[in-house]
């Protein structure tokens, strides 16, 4: 307990959580949050453009979380998160539009 309380005192852990490198992931994860929040409506509002500008957003940004230095993990799990649910948001876009015209 003592350990605990001895790091999240310390200077660097202060200088963490002020920076950049927590608070730039912290607010981007509001974007996986809305991606998984809509897999339950209707695919018919899905913008199929978006969710592909989505996907290679995060595909990009997963990179360069790996390869900033120091990496930023937090970075790293928001864009792979994000990825997950937008390819999901992607699937649902296709089976809506293609596979249902083709049952018609």
């Amino acid at each position: 307990m003592n350990r605990v309380r001895k790091l999240l005192a310390s200077k660097e852990t202060r200088e963490y959580f002020m920076s950049t490198h927590f608070w730039g992931p912290a607010a981007n994860w509001l974007i996986p949050i809305a991606a998984i929040a809509d897999i339950k409506r209707d695919p018919k509002f899905i913008s199929g453009k978006m969710t592909f500008a989505l996907c290679l957003y995060s595909i990009c940004f997963m990179r360069f979380a790996l390869k900033v230095q120091p990496r930023n993990l937090l970075l790293f799990g928001c864009h792979l998160t994000n990825e997950c649910a937008q390819l999901t948001q992607g699937y649902r876009f296709l089976e809506y539009n293609y596979s249902k015209k083709k049952e018609e």
